[in-house]
């Protein structure tokens, strides 16, 4: 079957996300139109076609654990200059991304992943592009803001058109906030 190119990934709904993908086409970052506007789980990472089972089974199992949170966008950051990256602040909901990032490459399931950086949310709207218009990015979202309940993740693969292409939503599987205390697999602590 040959290896393929997945992703993890907080959709940003629209009419945000639609929005944010056009200022990133604007800013001059070519790559944007082939990448939904989100926020990461699992970067880009290459598995065997035939883990994809196995995968799909354990983000099932990731989501059911999981429950709704509020996510808000707020300003702009930047990784410049150790990363080409300018993008806009996961606000509120950093905590539960950390988590579920953390579940999703656990070492036990099929997609153990080191990552190159310390994971930090956030969602890109300009990468390797110049710094000019990486400068301008960075000030004309500098005062963007954008709020919605976060209900779920999806899954993603890379084409060979580099374009990414949605293969499967994963609703949250409670509503409520999960018992708390001693090792409760797969619960997000109250904030």
């Amino acid at each position: 079957m040959g290896t393929v190119t997945i992703g993890v990934s907080i959709a940003v709904p629209e009419p945000y996300g639609s929005l944010l993908q056009q200022l990133r086409t604007g800013f001059g970052d070519a790559a944007a139109h082939g990448i939904p506007t989100h926020v990461t789980l699992l970067p880009p990472t290459e598995v065997d076609g035939s883990a994809l089972p196995a995968v799909e089974a354990h983000l099932t199992e990731v989501a059911a654990a999981g429950r709704s949170f509020p996510m808000r966008l707020s300003g702009t950051g930047t990784f410049r200059p150790l990363s080409p990256v300018v993008f806009v602040r996961v606000d509120e909901g950093a905590e539960a991304c950390t988590w579920l990032q953390k579940q999703v490459r656990d070492a036990s399931g099929p997609v153990p992943r080191e990552l190159q950086f310390p994971y930090h949310p956030h969602v890109t709207i300009a990468h390797g592009i110049d710094e000019e218009s990486m400068d301008r990015a960075f000030e004309e979202l500098a005062d963007y803001r954008a709020e919605w309940s976060c209900t779920g993740f999806a899954l993603y693969e890379q084409g060979p058109d580099g374009v990414w292409r949605k293969l499967r939503e994963y609703p949250f599987g409670s509503p409520v906030v999960p018992p708390q205390g001693g090792h409760v697999r797969g619960t997000i602590s109250s904030h």
